[in-house]
């Protein structure tokens, strides 16, 4: 009988089981060999004989191994942005994860991103359908295949009535086969239960000609302001679709950037900014990021001058893929969707780019009158001969303030 298993794991309080963790399992697991530099595996866990305190720490504590492992120093470096499966079952969320960090390294990260969402919404579904989250375990046994291959049609045909579009269903399907083959080739799965589905054909009457780029309506950006909880959440919405950023450039946002006086609002990324004008007008919301300002000011000299600021980062401020993660938790939020899928920061800009061009069209078609004056068919001629260019941006920015303040200001 292993050490493990003598011990009582649910009579004990959590303070209990972390006095445990760090007096006898963890040094247990280092003398056989396991690097603690990262968290240790439910299956790792297990293997050493420790996995009943997985049980007591669901039944009696309400926390996952995963939860626990935090509260004993096992942190991830970025942890307010780690992702949370909605799932109990531990097998299933390591090689759900392990088969995430192999995408990561083989293609992007955005990539891995959009797998994940895709992943967590097929793994809820199945524990809601079958009120079973041990997906790993269940193709472990070759004689459960038909079973389990008619499991996965029936989940397939609950997500089927939450998307919106045929792609849409053929990228869940895809990664849903691409996660089974990986437990067949790296967790010892003795079959794929997705392989032989035929919802490709039974969708395929279901495809729609589909935008190339797909974008964000008004409405939903309106939602996704609506959903932000913090001036945090606030700005990343502001910065990707009111102001037209790009993640990194959300990210990376110092005051020194900012001109916010006078009537020409912009923030200045002079020559390094890449295929982009190095000044963008802010055309809208400027007095939330004075506030914003104002705020992190308080903090006196200990602030470096970043909008986003992160003690743990070495740059000083947050990443990119935080921004990200951000916007797709307000789209969770906010029930928004593109095609079945959650929006990406892109999708953002995109929208800042059809609603300024949408802008442009509402100043031509008001100077409609002055051209047919002019005895021209082409709106365009009096804005390029008979306004100056102080004019002409003056005039762009005003439309461009209505279409933004037509999203944003929602009742809250």
């Amino acid at each position: 009988m292993s050490s493990g298993e003598q011990i009582n794991w649910s009579r004990m309080s959590l303070a209990e089981l972390q006095q445990t963790w760090n007096t006898e399992v963890e040094p247990n697991l280092q003398r056989n060999g396991l690097d603690l530099d990262n968290r240790p595996t439910y299956r790792e866990v297990a293997d050493a004989g420790y996995s009943g305190i997985a049980y007591a720490l669901r039944e009696h504590h309400d926390m996952t191994l995963t939860d626990f492992l935090e509260t004993v120093g096992y942190v991830d470096t970025d942890s307010e942005d780690a992702y949370h499966w909605g799932i109990d079952d531990e097998t299933t969320i390591d090689t759900l994860e392990a088969f995430l960090r192999r995408v990561e390294r083989k293609r992007k990260e955005t990539t891995a991103d959009s797998k994940r969402y895709r992943l967590a919404t097929y793994v809820r579904l199945y524990d809601a359908v079958h009120a079973t989250d041990a997906i790993v375990d269940r193709v472990m046994d070759e004689q459960r295949q038909f079973d389990e291959l008619r499991r996965v049609e029936s989940v397939l045909d609950e997500l089927e009535a939450d998307l919106e579009s045929y792609q849409s269903m053929l990228r869940y399907l895809s990664d849903v086969r691409e996660f089974y083959t990986h437990l067949v080739n790296r967790h010892g799965a003795k079959f794929n239960p997705a392989e032989n589905v035929d919802h490709a054909e039974i969708w395929a009457d279901k495809a729609p000609d589909e935008p190339d780029n797909p974008t964000l309506t008004s409405e939903q950006v309106g939602a996704l302001y609506a959903a932000a909880e913090d001036v945090t959440d606030r700005l990343i919405v502001l910065g990707l679709c009111a102001w037209g950023l790009r993640r990194n450039e959300v990210a990376a946002l110092k005051v020194s950037q900012l001109s916010l006086a006078g009537n020409d609002p912009h923030i200045e990324f002079g020559d390094e900014r890449k295929n982009g004008p190095g000044t963008v007008a802010l055309i809208y919301s400027v007095d939330e990021l004075a506030a914003r300002i104002d705020a992190l000011e308080d903090r006196g000299p200990e602030w470096t001058g970043y909008l986003f600021p992160s003690a743990r980062s070495s740059t000083g401020y947050i990443t990119g893929d935080t921004v990200q993660a951000r916007f797709r938790k307000i789209a969770d939020r906010a029930n928004v969707r593109v095609y079945g899928d959650p929006p990406t920061s892109k999708m953002g800009r995109r929208f800042w780019y059809t609603t300024y061009n949408k802008a442009v069209n509402d100043l031509l078609d008001n100077l409609d009158v002055i051209a047919a004056e002019q005895g021209s068919s082409d709106p365009s001629v009096v804005l390029k001969n008979y306004l100056s260019e102080a004019e002409r941006r003056k005039y762009r920015r005003e439309f461009m303030r209505k279409r933004l303040a037509n999203a944003f200001e929602v009742e809250q």
